[in-house]
């Protein structure tokens, strides 16, 4: 990261602080009280599991990377535990809310944690909350202690401790570990060979197969980038980062056809304008010269400061032969870039009347255009390689708080229309677990909203909470009956096998909603098990 990346990093938290509700939140390693050795790999595995557990929309936690930074950047290099003077001091430059502060200790097999919150603002330290229990629980009791610290924060979870903990799927220790060891290494191979065990240890680690793409695609390796990446199911948490590296690996590795698909899809998922730069890039390089200058168009009018954009949007002009066009967004660029010689090349060849080829050109084993002989070079798009969906996340939350906030939103009822709404679009984008936590706003604002507890339910099944998901769907239809409870309760009933009470559950849908066509398509998948548990 960059000092600029810093300040980005710093003006987004400072932008948080602004709005009610949205909290930034810091993690440091704990410290070790231990008298048995090798165990200094716990120091950062405390703050690894905090982080994943208390993040949610209304808590930006800092991440690791933005932290070791910080403190380097104030001499403090990451092996070295900062005092809590040196802390406060960069976590209030940083422009965090609150702080964690930790140590453990183990004793043979048992495993004991320890953390204080810490309010930057008021200069308060918290009372210490502790979890204890055996090693081989480490996760577990990491998310117990994580529960604890967030009934402390503002906006505090609006579930019980074993409902939080279900949340999360469990964590073998040993594949954990190597997650750890792989996110602590400085060496590529230990890296790859630590992210390669915690995935042998636990198939479905994809925070693991995540690291391991990112360590290929740092080391150009980008088939075994995409390799990693392209496993991550879409309806993970981490499928944003991963689609947007899979999207550049296969951009870098020429085919641009599956690099246009991946950022394709991230643009459902959120309208990050450098996705849509890419895109135009992507489109340029195929020859879809005006989608990519409509790509560019937007990436413009959505940031015009950027010289990048501007100068892909002259370069998408110029190659759609206006070249009065392309010279004014070039002047443009040069205003906010003076020494930027690829516009100012660019430009000189509009002014001498250079035309751009008519029809596109090959490409170099690098995938830039050749140049044919005799004739001038004409540049290349600028892709964006970074990624920052959690600064879009919080944006997000920022502009929702104020919705809520406003005098026509104030009743609960309304508040928690918002939510609902939220929820069935994220689920709609297979968001799920920033679905979860829309309805779980939604029934916290009104619990007699029908298609909040219906939504929760939904949520709660496609993370494979089954018992929950039955309880939040029988609420929902105790409050009104609805078809998306009754589509919930049929769909848990099938994966058990009961299908007596899953024809219930859809004939009743389908009584209210006829024509639906996900009651439809249940309605045929009772039929066909019907049919099947008959011949057998």
């Amino acid at each position: 990261m960059c000092l600029i990346a810093l300040t980005a990093l710093s003006a987004a938290l400072a932008t948080a602080q602004a709005v009610h509700g949205t909290t930034t939140l810091m993690v440091m390693p704990f410290d070790n009280h231990s008298k048995v050795s090798g165990l200094d790999w716990i120091s950062e595995a405390c703050p690894e599991v905090l982080s994943q557990r208390m993040s949610s929309p209304k808590v930006n936690v800092v991440t690791r990377d933005d932290r070791i930074f910080a403190f380097d950047r104030a001499g403090i290099p990451a092996a070295v535990h900062p005092s809590r003077a040196t802390v406060f001091n960069t976590a209030e430059q940083m422009g965090a809310d609150y702080v964690v502060l930790g140590s453990y200790a183990v004793d043979g097999s048992a495993l004991q944690v320890s953390a204080q919150l810490l309010d930057i603002k008021k200069l308060r330290l918290y009372p210490p909350v502790q979890s204890n229990g055996l090693l081989a629980d480490f996760v577990d009791l990491q998310t117990s202690l994580a529960w604890e610290l967030l009934r402390q924060m503002p906006n505090p979870p609006q579930v019980t401790q074993q409902q939080f903990m279900k949340a999360f799927a469990p964590i073998p220790l040993n594949a954990f570990e190597n997650y750890i060891r792989g996110v602590m290494s400085t060496s590529r191979q230990l890296k790859i060979r630590y992210f390669k065990e915690a995935i042998r240890l636990n198939p479905s680690y994809t925070l693991a197969e995540l690291q391991l793409g990112k360590v290929y695609y740092d080391n150009h390796e980008y088939e075994q980038a995409a390799a990693a990446l392209g496993k991550i199911p879409k309806d993970d948490s981490a499928i944003g980062q991963a689609t947007f590296l899979l999207g550049m690996s296969e951009y870098y590795r020429g085919s641009l056809d599956r690099a246009y698909t991946a950022f394709s899809y991230l643009a459902t998922r959120l309208p990050l304008i450098e996705v849509y730069n890419n895109l135009g890039v992507v489109d340029a390089r195929r020859g879809r010269r005006t989608a990519a200058l409509e790509y560019f168009s937007k990436a413009v009018a959505t940031d015009p400061n950027d010289p990048d954009y501007r100068f892909n949007l002259a370069l998408a002009l110029f190659k759609n032969g206006d070249a009065t066009g392309a010279a004014r967004q070039l002047k443009e660029e040069l205003q906010r870039r003076p020494t930027d010689a690829e516009a100012k090349s660019l430009l000189e060849m509009i002014n001498r009347g250079v035309t751009a080829p008519s029809t596109v050109t090959a490409t170099t084993a690098s995938g830039s255009p050749a140049t044919p002989a005799g004739q001038p070079r004409i540049p290349i798009e600028r892709i964006k390689r970074d990624y920052d969906e959690a600064f879009y996340r919080q944006l997000e939350t920022e502009i929702n708080n104020l919705n809520e906030q406003r005098p026509t939103n104030t009743g609960k009822g309304n508040q928690s229309l918002t939510h609902v709404d939220r929820g069935k679009q994220l689920l709609a984008k297979n968001a799920n677990t920033d679905a979860e936590h829309e309805f779980r706003d939604a029934v916290a604002a009104d619990g007699s909203n029908a298609a909040a507890h219906a939504g929760l339910a939904e949520a709660l099944e496609r993370r494979g909470d089954a018992s929950n998901a039955r309880a939040e769907a029988e609420t929902s239809l105790r409050l009104q009956p609805n078809a998306s409870a009754y589509f919930v309760l049929a769909r848990l009933d099938l994966k058990q096998n009961q299908i007596q009470p899953a024809t219930e559950a859809v004939d009743k849908a389908l009584a209210l909603e006829p024509a639906n066509p996900t009651g439809l398509a249940l309605q045929r998948e009772v039929a066909a098990k019907r049919t099947a548990s008959q011949v057998r």
